[in-house]
């Protein structure tokens, strides 16, 4: 049995799969404050209204808005230690100078530019200096810093300035906790330092995060490892969470989709995940989100690391109806409240929720408190909800082909049974947990993403060959199957503005759990 977990801004949602991937029993509780302790309520209701034997339960996988929050707040963020192998070269923009100032005073970095780096080629732009790191470790080491990010330039083409100079600082100091760029990032320098950074600061953090969820599993008498979600569809153990914080982000709307590809059996459509206070949409391809070509803006954060390609408004279950100067629904939102505030709850707020009861769309609370409101404005509260999330599906196409539509999360009920210009619209059994089934039901994945300069001596058979069986390794590596690891995604993406014959290669491989091998560590070459 499987135990799927998803905590939202508004609820914690958790689900009971049987071996075949049956959903055996649902629940739904509202988010706290204290988001470990709802995942401890959400664990006790579910395991005590079916009386599971805690024995059955096999592996409990969560996605968490932990690290995303801390981010968010500049909250329980390390102080770390940033070191740039990149001089001569690279000095006019420091590390964090794009970064907005109250989330520096959060991290408070030790900068530390030093020599070091590669070309696109493959040629040392210059030595690494060991005394030059060896002040560097001292430093750290006088101001109390216990985790340092690393990045030089080109190293997803050439890691070896970046493994160098993190075995030169252990050296110096063995309880320091590094990130290295080419296992967060992708190519340019600045977006993959920042989001190297940002883990950096979240080690801590993961600890703390990991422990916790290990704990609550204790508490209610589980004894089956834990996973938590990826932002790409798939899972990590505890020790990968432990290393890659960063990777849960935006985990919440790829669970979504997972789950929606899993209820409606489908593998390329528009998902729409509408909660409580939000709706995210986006684009399911081969069964997998599709990520997202840009950079990526996280707390203020320019990143490059892999995010799935989501767009997001303010328009949930728990949203405002406001009248002045015209209707509009949303962005703010009740929230956690609406079981209090909503009309058809008693409460005093007509919000989307008292909309689709008064329009027949749902059945919730007394729908008398909401008999009175004027039937044009339930018409054209529904009809502005419907041409909202129809044009954000519009936004997301890529081509002329409209595509199908699937609906998931709580605030489904809004949505008539049909969008202007959406050829199909799916609403599955079990809609409402969708997240939590895209947790439970989570694969173990590996993906390169990385550049690679070809010639006589390194075909494009040679390199696809190369990335191929790092991916299938990676997911290995993580705790996949060996036997049941399929590469799923390969794509290469020619970059003409570089010397050379460069060639950007993207591959993914995805294997089922092995629940039965500890996973081990990451091979050194390993990118995201």
């Amino acid at each position: 049995m499987r135990i799927g977990i998803d905590v939202g801004g508004t609820h914690t949602d958790a689900v009971l799969l049987d071996p075949a991937m049956n959903v055996v029993a649902t629940i739904k509780t509202a988010t706290t404050a204290d988001v470990t302790r709802g995942v401890v309520t959400a664990l006790t209701d579910l395991l005590d209204s079916h009386n599971l034997d805690r024995g059955q339960v096999t592996a409990v996988m969560i996605g968490t808005t932990h690290f995303t929050n801390a981010l968010v707040t500049r909250r329980r963020l390390a102080r770390t230690g940033v070191v740039r192998l990149a001089l001569p070269a690279t000095a006019a923009l420091p590390p964090t100078s794009d970064w907005p100032a109250e989330l520096i005073a959060a991290i408070r970095p030790s900068v530390h530019l030093c020599h070091g780096g590669h070309e696109v080629d493959g040629r040392p732009i210059s030595p690494l200096d060991p005394d030059e790191l060896k002040r560097a470790a001292a430093d750290l080491a006088a101001h109390d810093i216990t985790t340092v990010a690393i990045s030089s330039v080109f190293s997803p083409v050439t890691a070896e300035a970046e493994l160098t100079a993190a075995d030169l600082l252990r050296a110096e100091l063995p309880h320091l906790r590094v990130s290295l760029s080419h296992q967060i990032g992708r190519i340019r320098l600045l977006e993959r330092e920042s989001a190297t950074i940002v883990n950096a600061c979240l080690l801590d953090l993961a600890d703390e995060i990991v422990d916790a969820f290990t704990g609550a599993l204790t508490a209610v008498g589980v004894r089956a490892p834990l996973f938590l979600s990826q932002n790409d569809g798939t899972l990590m153990d505890a020790e990968y969470t432990r290393r890659y914080p960063v990777r849960t982000f935006a985990s919440g709307p790829t669970n979504s989709m997972r789950g929606a590809a899993f209820l409606a059996d489908v593998t390329d459509a528009a998902v729409v995940d509408i909660g409580g206070t939000t709706a995210d949409v986006g684009v399911l391809t081969g069964g997998y989100p599709r990520q997202a070509s840009t950079d990526v803006d996280i707390a203020g954060v320019r990143t490059n690391f892999r995010m799935p390609d989501v767009v997001s408004v303010g328009l949930g279950g728990g949203s405002r109806v406001t009248l002045d100067p015209g209707l509009r629904i949303g962005p703010d939102s009740v929230g956690y409240r609406l079981t209090e505030e909503a009309l058809v709850f008693g409460g005093g707020t007509l919000t989307a929720t008292d909309l689709a009861v008064a329009a027949g769309l749902a059945d919730l609370g007394d729908p008398a408190l909401v008999s009175r409101v004027d039937r044009d404005l339930v018409r054209r509260g529904v009809a502005w909800m419907a041409d909202r999330v129809a044009g954000l599906v519009d936004q997301m196409r890529l081509s002329a082909e409209p595509l199908p539509v699937v609906i998931v999360g709580g605030g489904s009920i809004l949505m008539p049974p049909e969008l202007p210009g959406v050829p199909e619209v799916r609403i599955p059994e079990h809609y409402g947990v969708a997240n939590a089934i895209g947790a439970a039901i989570g694969q173990i994945g590996g993906e390169v993403d990385r550049l690679f300069v070809t010639g006589p001596q390194l075909t494009r058979e040679d390199v696809l060959d190369q990335a191929r069986a790092e991916a299938i390794e990676l997911a290995v590596s993580a705790g996949a199957a060996p036997a049941s690891v399929q590469v799923v995604h390969v794509d290469e993406i020619h970059v003409n503005y570089l010397p050379g014959n460069a060639v950007r290669v993207i591959v993914r491989a995805v294997g089922d759990l092995d629940l039965g091998r500890t996973p081990k560590e990451a091979p050194q070459w390993a990118t995201t």
